[in-house]
């Protein structure tokens, strides 16, 4: 017997918070990853796993908000908390493996393919282990077609997301670049909810696990909590929101020198220190006050 599957219980409700969650977290994210970029190697982990952490919590967070206008008429639906809380662990990792690898390559096309791959695929793995923790009396089946398509729409919003992440542009960049990652997400997450049907067992107990309302306190808690940490973090860093240089410590003297990588403006590409051409000395010969170059 087929269940009557319903993803929009609540309307547009869920389908508009769970986008804004997306970009939110993909906001946090790529700016953290940005400011990873012009700092000193010893602050790159740091950023970089904040980065990891605000995107791979914010998809977790659109995942499950979208879940809560899930239903299916003939059967109710509860969850595997340890399965739940397993996904957003993949998400995080999986996503910081992506940004390290773009963080310390470079924008460059095999960092992006890599990057943008492992992050695409843990993205993936994130929604169908999700999936993979609802608890309910009956099977879900999932249309092959519908679900590559799906985990294509991830792996290619994740490799823009990263490479949006590298240009180190301004802010408003950023923010459109969110935009479109939570829109590629948000779709991601639809398109393998197309590709589902439940097949139900017939009538019996209630399945183990937690019901959707008593999950949703401690799913919605603990990330929004972290996102508005990390946001505060972001919001207070000069670097980020005035651009310019930052000042840091120089621990040979303890003087305050200014930081090698200088904040482009907007619109401008960012250029390794090592790779920018410098304009070649000149010198003067024996008996002529004229310059010569080499």
């Amino acid at each position: 017997m087929q269940g009557t599957v319903d993803g929009f219980s609540y309307g547009v409700v869920t389908p508009v918070v769970a986008y804004l969650m997306a970009c939110l977290g993909g906001a946090l994210g790529l700016r953290c990853t940005t400011r990873s970029l012009l700092v000193e190697h010893s602050w790159r982990p740091g950023w970089l796993a904040l980065g990891a952490a605000a995107i791979g919590s914010g998809i977790w967070t659109m995942h499950f908000v979208a879940m809560m206008g899930f239903t299916v008429e003939e059967a109710p639906i509860h969850y595997d908390k340890a399965l739940t809380f397993a996904s957003l662990a993949v998400a995080i990792v999986m996503v910081g493996i992506g940004i390290f690898i773009v963080g310390y390559r470079g924008a460059t096309g095999t960092a992006l393919f890599t990057g943008g791959t492992i992050t695409g695929l843990g993205v993936a793995t994130m929604h169908y282990l999700g999936m993979a923790g609802m608890r309910l009396r009956g099977t879900l089946e999932y249309n092959t077609l519908t679900v590559a398509a799906s985990v294509v729409i991830a792996m290619v919003a994740a490799t823009a997301a990263l490479w949006a992440a590298g240009q180190v542009r301004g802010i408003l960049w950023s923010l459109g670049a969110s935009l479109v990652m939570g829109l590629a997400v948000s779709g991601m997450h639809y398109m393998g909810m197309a590709g589902l049907s439940v097949h139900l067992h017939g009538s019996g107990a209630a399945p183990p696990g937690d019901s959707p309302a008593e999950i949703l306190a401690p799913m919605m808690i603990g990330p929004l909590a972290f996102l508005l940490l990390a946001g505060v973090i972001v919001m207070f860093d000069p670097l980020m929101v005035m651009g310019g240089q930052a000042d840091v410590r120089n621990p040979a003297n303890g003087n305050r020198t200014r930081q090698a990588y200088p904040v482009p403006r907007s619109g401008d590409r960012h250029v390794p220190v090592s790779r920018r051409r410098t304009r070649p000395r000149s010198r003067t010969r024996p008996g002529s006050r004229t310059p010569q170059n080499w």
